[in-house]
C-alpha cells in the first residue's frame, strides 16, 4: 500500500497497529518533496529539522503505547500565513518577505501538542485575497490534475500538497472559499467551521469576520479528527451516518448563473447519487441568499484593505497588480456603508436560518467553474477579473450567512458538491457529510 497516499486516519491507525512508523512516513514525505518537480510550487519552505525530531517522538510514543491520539505520528502541512515558530510565515506575499513569527499559531501549538509532525508551509495567493492562486510575485501553484491549471487559493499549495503525497493532509484557511475551492479543483475533502469555531491566534488575517481554518483531506473522518486536533477536542463519532435519512436542500439560482457545464453535471449526478441511497431532496431558490451577495463588495475589501493598508502603500509595487486592484477596491468604501451593510446581512442570516431550519444540509455545487489555465489568466486581465469572481460565487455564500460548510469530490476531477450546515452546527454537517460520502462512493 502506498501509505504516503492514504488518508491520515488510515496512517494513524497503521501506527497504532505497528503497520507502518511514523519517522518513515516522514522521510516518505520529505524525499517526495526533494524529488517532485512540481514541489517549489506547492511549498514554499519545508521544516525537516522539526518534522525529524516531533516523528521520532512519535515513534517512541507509539512503541511505549503513549500515542496522544489517532494522529499522533501523522504529517502535515500548514498554510502560509499561519505562523510556525522561527520559520518564514510570509502569507504567499513579497511585502512580508523575511518575516519570521516568534511562536507556533495556536492551532499548531495544538495538533504539536497532540503528536502531529509539521511537514512544512505551502504556497498560497497573496495575503489570501484570490480564488484562483495565481501569485506570479513568489508561486502559483499547479493543479493536481493538470500543472497547466491552477491549483486554487488561497489555500492552494494545501490542497496539491495532499492530492500529490506530499502530506496526509494539510490546514488552511478560507474567508471566501478558500478551504473547499482548492479542495473540490484537486478532488479532495475541504471542511470550512464556522467562524469562531477555531482559534485563529497567531494566523494573518484577511477579514476577520470571516476568517477561519480548516483541513483539506482525503475523508470526511479525516476532516472530522483534525478539526478536534486544531481545537484540542475529541472528534465527532461518525459511526453509523447513513444517507437514507438526509434531508436536503437544492440552492437553485444564484450557484447555477454562468456555470459551466461540467460542475452542473457532475452535482446533478452527485444528487441523483444521494436520491437513489435514500435522501431527501427539496429544490429551492432563497432571496436571502441573492439579497445577501450583493454585499460582498461593502464586506470583505474594506476590511482586507483596512488590515493591510500601512503594508500595501508602503510598496504597492511588490503586489500583483489585480490583487493589488482587488484590496484597493475597499479604499473608498464608507464606514456609513460598511455598518449598514453588516446590519443588513445579520438580518439575512435570520432569514436564511428559518428558510432552511429542519435540513440537514444545503447542498449546491463548490465552484461554477473548472480551474482555468495560468497561461491565460496571466495575460487576459478581464478574463482573469470574471473568473476569479465566479470561481468564489458558490462558495462565498456559506462565508456571507456564517455557516460552516464541507466540499466532497464528485465522479468529475476538479468538480465538488458543497454542504452548508447551520451556524455553529459544525459537528452535525461533520457528520451529514460522511453520510453523504458513502452514497458518493459506492
Amino acid at each position: 500500500m502506498d501509505w504516503l497516499k492514504a488518508p491520515a486516519t488510515e496512517q494513524g491507525r497503521a501506527i497504532m497497529a505497528g503497520l507502518v512508523s511514523p519517522v518513515d512516513l516522514t522521510e516518505g514525505y520529505l524525499e517526495a518533496a526533494a524529488r517532485a518537480p512540481l514541489a517549489p510550487r506547492i511549498y514554499a519552505r519545508l521544516t525537516p529539522d522539526r518534522a525529524r525530531v516531533e516523528s521520532v517522538a512519535a515513534h517512541d510514543r507509539a512503541r511505549a503505547g503513549l500515542r496522544r491520539g489517532l494522529l499522533d505520528g501523522v504529517a502535515l502541512a500548514w498554510k502560509d500565513n499561519i505562523d510556525s515558530a522561527h520559520v518564514g510565515t510570509e502569507a504567499g506575499s513579497a511585502l512580508l518577505k523575511g518575516r519570521i513569527p516568534l511562536h507556533d499559531a495556536g492551532i499548531l501549538s495544538a495538533a504539536t501538542a497532540q503528536g502531529a509532525v509539521c511537514l512544512g508551509k505551502t504556497h498560497m495567493t497573496e495575503l489570501a485575497f484570490s480564488g484562483l492562486g495565481l501569485n506570479p510575485p513568489v508561486a502559483t501553484v499547479p493543479n493536481a490534475y493538470d500543472a497547466a491549471l491552477v491549483g486554487g487559493g488561497s489555500s492552494g499549495g494545501s490542497a496539491v500538497a495532499v492530492a500529490l503525497g506530499l502530506a496526509a493532509a494539510a490546514i488552511g484557511t478560507d474567508t471566501g472559499g478558500s478551504v473547499r475551492l482548492p479542495a473540490a479543483w484537486n478532488g479532495l475533502v475541504g471542511f470550512k467551521p464556522t467562524p469562531g469555531a477555531v482559534d485563529m491566534a497567531g494566523i494573518l488575517p484577511l477579514c476577520r469576520r470571516f476568517d477561519v481554518a480548516g483541513p483539506i483531506a482525503r475523508s470526511t473522518e479525516d476532516c472530522a479528527e483534525i478539526f478536534a486536533l486544531i481545537r484540542g477536542t475529541t472528534a465527532p463519532d461518525l459511526r453509523g451516518a447513513a444517507p437514507a435519512r438526509l434531508r436536503l436542500m437544492v440552492l437553485d439560482g444564484l450557484p447555477f448563473e454562468q456555470a459551466r457545464k461540467e460542475p452542473v453535471a457532475a452535482f446533478e449526478a452527485a444528487v441523483a447519487q444521494l436520491a437513489a441511497a435514500g435522501a431527501s431532496i427539496t429544490h429551492a431558490t432563497l432571496s436571502c441568499v441573492e439579497q445577501a451577495a450583493t454585499l460582498s463588495p461593502l464586506l470583505f475589501a474594506p476590511e482586507a484593505y483596512a488590515l493591510w493598508r500601512d503594508q500595501i502603500e508602503a510598496a504597492p509595487e511588490l503586489m500583483y497588480p489585480p490583487i493589488l486592484d482587488r484590496f484597493r477596491g475597499g479604499r473608498d468604501i464608507s464606514a456609513a456603508d460598511y455598518v449598514a451593510a453588516w446590519d443588513r446581512l445579520d438580518q439575512l442570516r435570520r432569514e436564511f436560518a428559518a428558510a432552511v431550519a429542519g435540513f440537514d444540509a444545503v447542498i449546491l455545487p463548490t465552484a461554477p467553474i473548472l480551474p482555468p489555465e495560468i497561461t491565460r489568466l496571466e495575460t487576459d486581465a478581464a478574463f482573469f477579473a470574471s473568473e476569479n469572481l465566479l470561481s468564489l460565487r458558490n462558495t462565498r455564500i456559506a462565508n456571507l450567512l456564517g455557516l460552516p460548510a464541507i466540499s466532497l469530490p464528485t465522479a468529475q476531477p476538479a468538480c465538488g458538491i458543497m454542504l452548508m450546515g447551520a451556524a455553529g452546527g459544525d459537528l452535525a454537517l461533520l457528520r451529514t457529510a460522511a453520510a453523504a460520502e458513502t452514497a458518493l462512493r459506492d
